[in-house]
């Protein structure tokens, strides 16, 4: 769904007229101004629905007035209404972000404060560690080797060899390798390439020689025409590729290989990151590389790390079974 259909949705919420226009202006800034992701876009609005809703079956017709006047009472029977349906922590952390961008832009505009979100706690979420596959299980998923005996084209198997050794030899999540334009195509010679990550932000990523030879090999296979200013990775009728040929991709090399469930496109990322950082990869370095904006998030690869070195321990220490 694009930016402005995720705001014309939104017109059709609960509220009077002045409410709507504000719900609508809030999202379409979302996504031209502060450029987030469509998808966020599309829960926020979707969190701010089911708020309105329930403020609807309570207290009327939502208005503006009316949530500036909100009491923290109400903010938590609407969370509580939310857990009696089993939402996760995770989900009501990102309703109550969405509910308070939605206040500030009110306020920002001269509607006034809806100062009973300050009142109420985000719920504490552990964060989910990283899920990285082991050296020799990433190298397999990403060896063209593993699929040359599949009933397919070989302009398509070395189409998702391309994309799998951009996840793990670049890191890039699978978003930004299928965002790539055919003129952006990283090729022997070139040394770097640029994406376009989360929120619109741009970042330059060093290229190997055996992730360019990959990408060459695709498009040295590849019988559709690709234009300069069209997607560099194409589907079997030309249009965009779709993240979803490259899951199922992965799930059948990780039914041959034996691998869990958790062997996934975005764990070659994770593999990128946490075989750096077993390789003494500088942290702020893999931060970069990644395109993370906070170095906590980098930073749960040193977890990751600690575990697997813990288990080691527990495992080879003559003392550790006693």
């Amino acid at each position: 769904m694009s930016a402005r259909e995720t705001a014309d949705h939104l017109v059709l919420l609960p509220g009077d007229a002045h409410l709507r226009e504000a719900v609508r202006a809030w999202a379409d800034g979302l996504a031209r101004e502060r450029r987030m992701a469509p998808n966020t876009v599309e829960a926020y609005g979707r969190d701010l629905r089911q708020f309105l809703v329930h403020l609807a079956s309570r207290h009327g017709t939502p208005t503006i007035p009316m949530l500036v006047a909100l009491k923290v009472r109400d903010i938590r029977a609407f969370m509580a209404a939310r857990r009696a349906d089993e939402v996760s922590g995770r989900s009501l952390m990102r309703m109550l972000a969405g509910l308070r961008s939605f206040a500030r832009f009110l306020e920002r505009e001269g509607f006034g404060s809806v100062s009973a979100l300050g009142g109420v706690r985000s719920p504490k979420v552990p964060r989910r560690l990283p899920r990285p596959l082991p050296v020799a299980a990433a190298v397999a998923l990403t060896d063209t080797g593993l699929r040359a005996g599949e009933e397919r084209e070989p302009w398509i198997l070395a189409r998702d060899a391309a994309v799998l050794a951009l996840l793990y030899g670049a890191g890039l999540r699978i978003s930004e390798a299928l965002g790539l334009m055919r003129r952006d195509a990283p090729l022997p010679g070139s040394d770097q390439v640029t994406v376009l990550g989360k929120g619109g932000k741009q970042r330059m990523v060093p290229i190997l020689p055996v992730v360019a030879q990959a990408v060459a090999d695709y498009l040295a296979a590849c019988p559709l025409p690709l234009p300069p200013e069209g997607p560099l990775f194409v589907g079997a009728r030309g249009g965009p590729l779709s993240p979803r040929i490259i899951q199922y991709t992965v799930a059948r090399a990780r039914g041959a290989l034996g691998l869990p469930d958790s062997a996934t496109p975005h764990a070659l990322r994770h593999s990128f990151a946490t075989h750096l950082l077993a390789r003494q990869g500088e942290l702020r370095a893999i931060q970069e590389l990644l395109g993370h904006a906070s170095l906590s998030t980098t930073q749960l690869y040193t977890q990751v790390d600690a575990a697997r070195l813990m288990s080691a321990y527990a495992a080879a220490h003559p003392r550790a079974g006693r």
